[in-house]
C-alpha cells in the first residue's frame, strides 16, 4: 500500500504566540470556559475562566493603552484579591513584568523598589493609597490605579478599576511571549540592605506548577485552594494558586488572614488544600472555632516559609489535617523540596527530597559536593530556578555559578536523602513567613544616637518561628554632647522598637531588645552571632548597665 504524504509537515503561521502564563486563562477557556477559577472570599463571586480570560484582555487593552508594553514593570502594592491576580494575568498578556510589593512595607522602602523596578502604574488597595502616595517622588510612576478593598466589593460600590475594565476594548491586543521571557521581578531583601528583584520568567512559573502538581499527592482541576497569606509573596503565589490557574482549578482569595476567616472559608468552599505559614497555622489550631468547623473536604495542608514546630505538627494531625512541609526560595518560584505527609512527624526538622525536576547538592566553598551527613552550601538546579537579579550583574554572579544557584544556605543531607537547613550563612531570619535580613535591620538601629553596636538575630519563638531581636551596646556618654548622653543613658527598650518601627516596617523591627556592655567578637573583629544566639535561644535574662 502507498501512502500519499503532504509535501511538508510544518504548520507555517506568523501569528504572535502567548506561551506565557497569561495564555493559561485563554486555555481554558477553550476547555472549559464555565469553570470556576476565582473565589472572592469577600462576596462569594465567583469568576470563571471565561471571564478571567474576557477581564484580563479587557485590563491588558487598558494598560496597552497607557503605554505598557514588552518589558515594562507594572507594579502592585495591595492586600490579596482576585483584582490582584488579573493584573498579574493582564501585564502578562502583554509581555510586561509584574512587580508585587509587600503592602506592609513603609514608604522609603516602596519607593526604592518602584525606582529600582522602574515601574510605570502601581495598583493599590485603598489601605496602601496613602503610603505609596508618598513614596512615589523621584519614581517614574504616572499613575496609581485602585483596586476596591474587600468591603467595598462585598458592598457592591463602584470603582475606577472596574470602570476601566467595563469600559475597555475586550479585544486583546496579541504580543508573541515565549517560556523564556521575564514575567515577573519579585523583591527580596539583600545581605547589604537594599532589596534584589529576582527575576523570574514564564517557564519557571510554568515548572514550578509542573512541581506543584506532582509535589506530595499532587493537585488538579478539581481542586480548591485557599489564598490566605499574603499574594506579593512567592510562597502564597506559587503554592497552589498560579499553579491552579495552570491546571485549570479553583482558588478562594482571602484578603488578609484571620483564623476565623479561615476556617470558615474551608468549611464554605470545601476547600481540598492550604499554604499557611507556622504562625498561621498555629494560630488556625488554637482558634476555638476549630472545634466545630467541618474541615473534611482537606486532602492535605501544606507548611512553608519557616520550620514548623513538630508539636504543632502533632496537634494537627490529631485534629485531622493531613500536613506536609515545603522548602523553597523566591528565586527558586518557589517549591524546591518536600516532607511528606508520612515523613513529616518522622524526619521533623529535614525539609525533605527534591520535588520532581529539581536536583539539590551540599558542597564546600570550592563547590565540590559534600559526603553525606557534612555540612556545607546548599545549591539547587532545575527548570524553575530564576535568571539572576534584576540590574544587579555581581549579585547575580554569585549566586549562579557553573549552573547551579548558590543558597547561601547552610544544610546537611542524610544518607536516605532527605536534606536539612542548618543555619544561614546571611544571617537571614524568618519571622511569621517574612524574610528579615539582620544587616538592614542594623543599618537602621545604628542611627539612634544611642546605640554604639547592635547585632540583630533570629531567637526560636513557637507563633513566629523567630523572633526577630537585637542586642544592643549603648553608646559611652563620656564626649558625647549632653543631649546624646541623656538619650543614651535612659533610652529603653520599648523606645528602641518604637523608634526602628518608625522607619522600616513592623514584621522587620526587633519585638526584643536586650542591652549589654559590648558585643562578642572574633580576634578579626568579627561578631559572634552563632554566640549571641546560643544565649538567647536558652532564654537568659537580658543584662543591662
Amino acid at each position: 500500500m502507498t501512502l500519499n504524504t503532504p509535501t511538508s509537515t510544518a504548520p507555517t503561521s506568523t501569528a504572535p504566540a502567548d506561551r506565557g502564563i497569561g495564555g493559561w486563562p485563554t486555555i481554558h477557556r477553550e476547555r472549559h470556559p464555565d469553570r470556576v477559577a476565582l473565589i472572592d472570599a469577600a462576596d462569594g463571586a465567583t469568576t470563571t475562566f471565561a471571564d478571567l480570560d474576557r477581564r484580563t484582555d479587557a485590563l491588558a487593552r487598558v494598560l496597552h493603552g497607557r503605554g505598557v508594553g514588552v518589558g515594562d514593570r507594572v507594579a502592585l502594592v495591595t492586600l490579596n484579591s482576585p483584582q490582584m491576580l488579573e493584573v498579574i494575568l493582564a501585564t502578562a498578556k502583554l509581555g510586561a513584568v509584574c512587580v508585587p510589593i509587600n503592602c506592609r512595607l513603609q514608604a522609603a522602602e516602596i519607593g526604592y523598589i518602584l525606582g529600582d523596578s522602574g515601574a510605570t502604574i502601581v495598583f493599590v488597595s485603598p489601605q496602601t493609597a496613602p503610603t505609596v502616595q508618598a513614596a512615589l517622588e523621584g519614581t517614574a510612576v504616572a499613575e496609581t490605579i485602585e483596586i476596591p478593598s474587600a468591603a467595598q466589593r462585598a458592598a457592591g460600590e463602584s470603582s475606577r478599576y472596574e470602570e476601566l475594565i467595563s469600559g475597555a476594548n475586550a479585544e486583546r491586543p496579541v504580543v508573541d511571549v515565549a517560556p523564556d521571557d521575564l514575567a515577573m521581578l519579585m523583591y527580596t531583601s539583600g545581605t547589604t540592605g537594599f532589596p534584589k528583584g529576582a527575576m523570574l520568567t514564564h517557564g519557571n512559573h510554568q515548572w514550578n506548577a509542573i512541581h506543584n502538581a506532582t509535589a506530595i499527592e499532587g493537585i488538579g482541576p478539581l481542586d480548591v485552594s485557599l489564598a490566605a497569606a499574603p499574594l506579593f509573596h512567592i510562597g502564597a503565589l506559587g503554592i497552589y494558586t498560579l499553579p491552579l490557574l495552570y491546571i485549570g482549578g479553583t482558588s478562594v482569595i482571602l484578603e488578609s488572614f484571620t483564623p476565623d476567616a479561615w476556617l470558615s472559608a474551608v468549611e464554605r468552599y470545601r476547600v481540598t488544600v492550604a499554604f499557611c505559614v507556622p504562625a498561621m497555622w498555629a494560630a488556625i489550631d488554637a482558634a476555638p472555632g476549630i472545634e466545630s468547623t467541618d474541615m473534611s473536604s482537606l486532602r492535605n495542608g501544606l507548611s512553608g516559609g519557616a520550620p514548623c514546630p513538630v508539636v504543632l505538627i502533632e496537634s494537627l494531625v490529631r485534629r485531622g489535617v493531613r500536613f506536609a512541609e515545603g522548602f523553597g526560595l523566591t528565586e527558586t518560584a518557589p517549591i524546591a523540596c518536600v516532607l511528606d505527609i508520612e515523613d513529616t512527624v518522622t524526619h521533623a526538622g529535614s525539609v525533605g527530597k527534591p520535588v520532581l525536576h529539581e536536583e539539590l547538592a551540599v558542597v564546600d566553598d570550592a563547590g565540590r559536593e559534600v559526603p553525606r551527613g557534612e555540612i556545607g552550601e546548599l545549591v539547587i538546579r532545575g527548570p524553575n530556578v530564576f535568571v539572576g537579579y534584576w540590574n544587579r550583574p555581581d549579585a547575580t554572579a554569585e549566586a549562579l555559578r557553573d549552573g547551579w544557584f548558590h543558597t547561601g544556605d547552610l544544610a546537611t543531607c542524610d544518607p536516605q536523602g532527605y536534606f536539612r537547613i542548618v543555619d544561614r550563612k546571611k544571617d537571614m531570619i524568618v519571622s511569621g513567613g517574612e524574610n528579615v535580613y539582620a544587616s538592614e535591620v542594623e543599618q537602621v538601629m545604628h542611627r539612634h544616637p544611642a546605640v554604639a553596636e547592635v547585632a540583630v538575630i533570629g531567637v526560636p519563638d513557637e507563633r513566629w518561628g523567630e523572633s526577630v531581636t537585637a542586642v544592643v551596646a549603648r553608646r559611652d556618654p563620656t564626649g558625647s554632647t549632653a543631649a546624646e548622653s541623656t538619650t543614651a543613658g535612659s533610652t529603653t527598650a520599648e523606645e528602641l522598637i518604637a523608634w526602628t518601627r518608625e522607619r522600616i516596617a513592623h514584621f522587620k523591627s526587633p519585638r526584643t531588645v536586650h542591652f549589654v556592655d559590648a558585643l562578642p567578637r572574633t580576634a578579626t573583629g568579627k561578631v559572634l552571632k552563632r554566640d549571641l544566639r546560643e544565649r538567647w535561644a536558652r532564654g537568659a535574662s537580658p543584662v543591662r548597665r
